[in-house]
């Protein structure tokens, strides 16, 4: 495979030729500064996956700031997508993890920061225990690491059923909303859909039903890494929303991990990057000053949500010992990042 090494300083999609098929990368940023990957979850692109995080002032002026943002959207699930030919062999996770080391090494990358929510975490762990020496970090949102339980592979199967025969239908997206976002924010105030899960709907009606298929299966097989996480040196930062089904696997992830962090968000579901992103600025820029990025926030800067009455306000509690030197450069400790929502 040829390695180019472009240098793009504006936003910019590539289609990027692997062994293992053709990957959409929107690039984003200066390709002079250091590599932050994403990988969105099963049926969600980098757009409705990410954009709340990265349209955050806060969060972007940090990452932004600071990052090359490389978005790798899992095969067939960017905008626009066709359906994936069905001669196409099946990938399974480990084609997905070698696929994401192709599109680093394509774009000349060295070292890498990832992260990836959900089925992308899984993705970008397994790639980070095959590539050791490729990750520098791990931000990780409601991640999957354990085989699925009967329960998620029965349910991921009836989903799978739904998908071939009815394709995106109403059922398959009330089944991933709930994958996604916690009641409070599926009901809305006064029963009402949220604007936030309104959109999301919408763009899940543009995914390629044969596509998302592919993902999904791909996720329903994939093998337990506790083992393998057990050899990861690199520094992690897990993020889980309290309301999220895969919240035990986070957990599980912070007890077999040295150097990790969790953070756990109050009356939040597994798309922490859209339903609080504003909980997770904090732990993230002390996350960040381990290795070296710092950003001092202006005051003027923090978002005022108190003034819409609409909107959530986040207050967090970061234990003291998240502030040390210890914390930041040998090894980040447990934090509770608590969220509510104010009507």
């Amino acid at each position: 495979m040829v390695i180019r090494n472009y240098h793009i300083s504006i936003s910019q999609e590539c289609l990027v030729e692997t062994s293992k098929g053709s990957i959409s990368v929107f690039v984003c940023g200066d390709q002079e500064k250091p590599a932050l990957i994403t990988y969105p979850d099963v049926a969600l692109n980098y757009m409705s996956c990410f954009q709340g995080l990265f349209f955050c002032p806060g969060a972007a002026s940090l990452l932004l700031h600071n990052f090359c943002v490389y978005h790798i959207d899992a095969p067939g699930h960017e905008l626009g997508a066709v359906v994936i030919s069905s001669d196409a062999p099946l990938l399974t996770v480990e084609d997905l993890a070698d696929q994401v080391a192709e599109v680093v090494d394509f774009f000349g990358l060295k070292e890498v920061l990832c992260l990836g929510v959900t089925a992308g975490a899984y993705i970008l762990t397994l790639f980070a225990t095959k590539y050791k020496e490729r990750v520098l970090g791990l931000i990780l949102v409601s991640p999957l690491c354990k085989a699925p339980s009967w329960t998620e592979w029965l349910y991921n199967k009836v989903i799978l059923n739904l998908l071939y025969f009815y394709g995106m239908c109403g059922l398959v997206k009330n089944s991933l909303l709930q994958r996604y976002f916690s009641k409070e924010v599926r009901s809305g105030l006064h029963g009402i859909e949220s604007d936030i899960v309104h959109a999301c709907r919408r763009l899940l009606a543009e995914r390629q039903s044969s596509n998302v298929m592919r993902f999904l299966q791909a996720i329903n097989e994939r093998p337990d890494l506790t083992e393998q996480l057990k050899k990861l040196r690199c520094k992690t930062l897990i993020f889980v929303g309290e309301s999220s089904p895969f919240q035990s696997d986070a957990i599980h992830m912070k007890a077999e991990m040295d150097r990790s962090a969790l953070v756990e968000v109050e009356a939040c579901g597994s798309l922490v990057t859209e339903e609080h992103p504003y909980a997770m600025l904090v732990p993230i820029e002390f996350f960040l000053m381990g290795f070296g990025y710092h950003r001092q926030l202006p005051p003027a800067s923090l978002p005022n949500q108190g003034s819409n009455p609409a909107s959530p306000s986040c207050h967090s509690y970061i234990a003291p010992e998240l502030l040390s030197p210890e914390s930041l450069g040998i090894k980040l400790k447990p934090i509770k990042t608590r969220v509510t929502i104010e009507v």
